[in-house]
């Protein structure tokens, strides 16, 4: 059952500024917030000089899910997430998938959900057999202060933590983040500033940043996932940018799930991405260096799968978000020995 009281939770990494104004640090906004006045992700709050947090105790969201539904096909094969999320955004993506949560805040000034602890959200997923939980649906950094808390217990219990994430936070977040966070999907979802200022109403370089950073400074596993929009990011141009930046910035190692578009939200006339479409990223990828070009969306690619990047032989059978077969023993391939990058692999 969920508790009935209602918190406001005094949020994290923000600092006080002159005339009882708010700094705030999570994101890469970095708002200045007045007295009384909301943020660019418009649930946090500043009362009086001092930053809360509306959505501590706002879950709109939970279930478990299979944790390639994230996408994550390296971490923890075959197991579980229990997945929560709580309204508001810092994006104006106008092709999200769960706009309806996401940008509830903004369009209709509601902030609905259900009072769930941290702890009963930990058991919650004991009792649904997940292996870890994920914060996701909407940007997990907005709800930073729930994520903490229960993930500290998720770990207490022997759970682990994931985020999807935009990638918007900043370094200080990732840091808050680090001792607590197991693995984390980001959309890297174009590589023109142009896309990102027209289509999701931010910036493109922070999420470069954030990317590099946790690659290089951190022990968070990363996977990367591009939704591929026709006649928006599907250029060769574009496509060969990110998989090189992928393969240079952060790893060959990191892998990279291209993902069909579907009609949705804003963005209705817009038609699927063609097969040819995802084929022509995926081959560009492994020209790119990346050993894990993973095609998302498309049921039945053979592409759902992974193979040995060192001699080919299939070694995770996925149809979906199911798996069939995994030959993964101690982190290697059977028939070469090459190692396979990832966490609990087999």
């Amino acid at each position: 059952m969920a508790t009935t009281e209602r918190k406001l939770k005094q949020a994290v990494l923000w600092e006080p500024a002159a005339d009882k104004k708010v700094n705030c640090f999570l994101c890469n906004w970095r708002c200045l917030i007045a007295d009384g006045k909301v943020g660019h992700c418009a649930v946090r709050k500043n009362i009086g000089g001092v930053l809360y947090s509306l959505v501590y105790d706002r879950v709109c969201a939970a279930g478990d899910d299979p944790i390639e539904k994230k996408p994550l096909f390296h971490f923890q094969p075959g197991t579980r997430s229990f997945s929560i999320s709580t309204p508001g955004c810092n994006f104006r993506c106008g092709f999200c998938q769960n706009w309806q949560i996401s940008q509830v805040v903004l369009e209709k000034g509601a902030i609905d959900g259900q009072p769930y602890s941290p702890q009963e959200i930990v058991s919650a997923a004991v009792r649904a057999g997940c292996g870890s939980i994920a914060y996701t649906y909407t940007e997990p950094t907005i709800f930073m202060e729930l994520c903490a808390e229960t993930a500290v217990v998720a770990r207490q219990r022997g759970l682990a933590n994931v985020f999807v994430s935009n990638g918007y936070m900043t370094t200080q977040a990732i840091d808050f983040a680090a001792p607590w966070l197991d693995a984390i999907n980001i959309d890297l979802k174009a590589f023109t500033e142009g896309y990102y200022r027209s289509l999701c109403k931010a910036h493109l370089e922070p999420v470069l940043d954030s990317i590099r950073y946790i690659a290089r400074n951190t022990n968070i596993w990363m996977e990367l996932t591009t939704l591929i929009i026709p006649g928006e990011n599907d250029s060769d141009d574009e496509l060969g940018r990110i998989a090189g930046f992928i393969a240079n910035e952060a790893s060959p190692d990191v892998p990279w799930h291209v993902s069909r578009f579907y009609p949705t939200y804003e963005m209705t006339d817009t038609p699927p991405t063609p097969a040819a479409t995802l084929q022509r990223a995926l081959d560009i990828g492994r020209q790119a260096g990346l050993r894990y070009v993973y095609v998302g969306n498309l049921p039945g690619s053979k592409a759902e799968s992974t193979h040995c990047w060192r001699c080919g032989e299939r070694l995770i059978e996925r149809i979906g978000y199911s798996i069939r077969s995994n030959a993964i023993k101690d982190s290697a391939c059977p028939a070469c020995g090459a190692h396979i990058a990832g966490v609990d692999l087999g």
